[in-house]
């Protein structure tokens, strides 16, 4: 039986505190690059099969017209998402983790790197498929949109009150397949709003495209300009 005094497991917290430090870090320094570009960061974030892709290419298409859009799409392995949203014809990097189940800011820095940041106003990031380990690793943005999909179930938001917290904006999507779930949506939100108040909630079904001009509304970008941290000055 492991000891819970044992000396070992003090070094264990104390490694566990620096890691954080380290983690805040990297994503201030990320955050504190794209400002210095101008760019509005959007970190993507939701389990497998929530729609994060189908949600990435709605926001696209709405907006590439208004914004010069560039999307990081993180992946265990395979470039299909990326390859999906590059349909909607805006660059994309691909990035592959290998096996590990989120996005961190070093991985992040090194794929802003490898971008034109003065070339792009609006850079969407899309996380790892998963509401445990990113909740853990900011990477860098100046929003975090969570996606909830009916298809997931009604208990989602308060199974995970971590990751609902550390979000800016919430989206239950899938939200024609709600009556087929027998998940009431309205209830899933207040559950949200019950775990983080002054959350911004927004209902879509992605793949019919519909509230995708709730959400872009929701996000800030509905304007004619987009800036790091909001809109610009006339």
């Amino acid at each position: 039986m492991t000891d819970a005094n044992a000396p070992d497991q003090g070094r264990d917290i104390i490694i566990d505190v620096d890691l954080s430090k380290r983690t805040s870090e990297l994503a201030d320094r990320n955050l504190d690059l794209l400002d210095a570009h101008g760019v509005t960061a959007i970190d993507v974030l939701g389990s497998v099969g929530s729609g994060k892709t189908t949600l990435i290419k709605g926001l696209v298409r709405h907006l590439k017209d208004r914004y010069s859009i560039a999307v990081i799409a993180g992946d265990i392995t395979t470039r299909i998402d990326a390859d999906r949203i590059e349909e909607e014809g805006v660059p994309v990097l691909q990035i592959q983790t290998g096996g590990a189940c989120h996005l961190d800011g070093e991985i992040v820095r090194r794929a802003l790197e490898r971008l034109d940041l003065d070339s792009i106003d609006l850079l969407i990031i899309e996380n790892v498929g998963n509401l445990i380990c990113p909740a853990a690793f900011p990477i860098g943005t100046h929003t975090r949109l969570l996606l909830l999909s009916v298809t997931e179930g009604p208990y989602m938001a308060v199974k995970h009150p971590v990751m609902v917290r550390q979000a800016d904006v919430a989206v239950i999507n899938k939200a024609d397949l709600a009556d087929a779930m027998e998940v009431d949506v309205a209830k899933l939100s207040d559950d949200v709003r019950s775990v983080h108040p002054g959350i911004k909630v927004v209902t879509t079904a992605a793949r019919f495209d519909e509230g995708i001009d709730d959400l872009i509304e929701a996000l800030g970008l509905s304007g004619d300009c987009c800036c790091a941290g909001g809109c610009c000055d006339a």
